[in-house]
């Protein structure tokens, strides 16, 4: 009885199963548990369905009748004694609705009534156009989505959704105002997002102008600043203030080495799955960008390091991605910023102070190393799987002992 792994003693088991939906609790109580929840979240889950499944016997419910009706009618009900009810108890009940459809108990899904504004309904038709006629990644889609959502709640929030009304002066106020908060490269993805969106617009004839044309541009200087990197000794204090002893601990050392001694980005290792290792020949597949596959050595450290966290920390998953979280439902991360998120707690554990809590630098930090023991520049661009050169070039800045003797002397001797 699984039920046993959260709860130890009889007189509970006994009363949380003479209820209607007693009967599949042991079966969910092994669905929490290989689905990586800890012990107490899961007794809460199973306590918040204990406490519901008298309310449904006293009302002649049984489970296989039960809608998203008498769920709402619950949460609604005055409570006398006890906690009083929340949203998240409603999360819960739920999501246990949605196992007993998967278990053929309930045959139609207890889904929430969402409710679609008119905002969203426009960003979701551009959301398919995207994925159908414009055949874009998924990461590429879902940053698109976010900035025309912006966009257009800043214009239409409080009223009807008609582009026919968008003057080319409140596209360039918009790129105006977002632009101030943001990067170079997070101001471009703004204007790349805004003239997507209107030439779509303007293919679908809600609007009748050209106001793709009235996007401002942001400079494109690609050699505008010196790559912010970590310096290689605190890539190294980094790498061995982990604590290797826990399963966290393991899975974030991996991530790092990845990081560190091959470059990836923070999408790639998000993107690396079990079949992309290949142990014999001792390489790795890497997913990168405009789906780009390349196939790069894998330095015997990092290899040792991802073999001990499979070996002895990854928990047991359905999952093929290689890392996967620590707490449940255990999947694989869902975002690029999860791996900067444990680089920032990694910065932090070392007592590293930087501006940028990015993955980004560990890459940056690797080309600036290379390039201090005699890389080229073609052969860093092959390490990092740059398209062109010119993504490679700006390195050659922070080369400043090849750079010196190129210096013009100062007009009249040394000042």
């Amino acid at each position: 009885m699984t039920m046993k792994y959260f709860f130890s003693d009889q007189p509970t088991l006994s009363r949380f199963h003479i209820h209607p939906l007693g009967r599949y609790l042991d079966s969910y109580a092994a669905h929490l548990r290989d689905q990586g929840y800890d012990k107490n979240t899961a007794r809460v889950k199973i306590r918040t369905i204990a406490r519901f499944s008298p309310w449904l016997k006293r009302h002649g419910i049984s489970a296989m009748d039960l809608n998203l009706g008498h769920i709402q009618d619950y949460l609604s009900m005055k409570v006398r004694k006890g906690p009083r009810l929340t949203k998240e108890d409603g999360a819960v009940l739920r999501q246990f609705a949605e196992f007993l459809h998967a278990k053929g108990v309930i045959a139609e899904r207890i889904v929430p009534p969402v409710e679609t504004t008119a905002i969203q309904q426009m960003v979701d038709e551009y959301a398919l156009y995207l994925r159908s006629e414009r055949a874009l990644a998924s990461e590429t889609i879902a940053q698109y989505e976010s900035r025309v959502s912006q966009f257009l709640d800043a214009h239409f929030a409080h009223g009807v959704v008609d582009l026919s009304t968008l003057r080319a002066t409140d596209v360039i106020a918009f790129v105006a105002s977002a632009a101030a908060n943001l990067s170079r490269k997070g101001a471009k993805l703004v204007t790349s997002a805004l003239r997507s969106f209107l030439r779509y617009a303007r293919y679908h004839d809600y609007i009748d102008a050209d106001l793709a044309a009235s996007v401002p541009s942001v400079a494109n200087w690609a050699t505008v600043s010196i790559p912010r990197s970590l310096p290689r000794e605190q890539v190294e204090l980094v790498l061995a203030c982990v604590d290797r002893r826990t399963t966290i601990g393991q899975r974030d050392y991996a991530i790092l080495l990845l990081l560190a001694r091959l470059g990836l980005r923070a999408g790639e290792v998000v993107s690396l799955r079990l079949e992309d290792i290949d142990w014999r020949a001792g390489c790795i597949t890497v997913h990168g960008k405009g789906s780009h596959l390349a196939q790069m050595p894998m330095p015997p450290d990092v290899g040792e390091a991802i073999a001990l966290y499979l070996r002895n920390s990854r928990p047991k998953s359905s999952s093929r991605a290689v890392f996967l979280t620590a707490n449940g439902p255990i999947t694989g991360f869902a975002r690029a910023g999860a791996i900067s998120s444990i680089v920032s707690r990694a910065l932090q554990h070392a007592g590293i102070e930087t501006k940028r809590k990015g993955a980004h630098q560990f890459r940056h930090a690797l080309a600036i190393e290379l390039l201090r023991t005699g890389a080229s520049l073609p052969e860093i661009a092959e390490v990092l799987r740059h398209r062109t050169l010119q993504c490679t070039t700006m390195y050659a800045k922070v080369d400043f002992a090849s750079l010196r003797p190129l210096g013009l002397p100062w007009p009249g001797g040394v000042q």
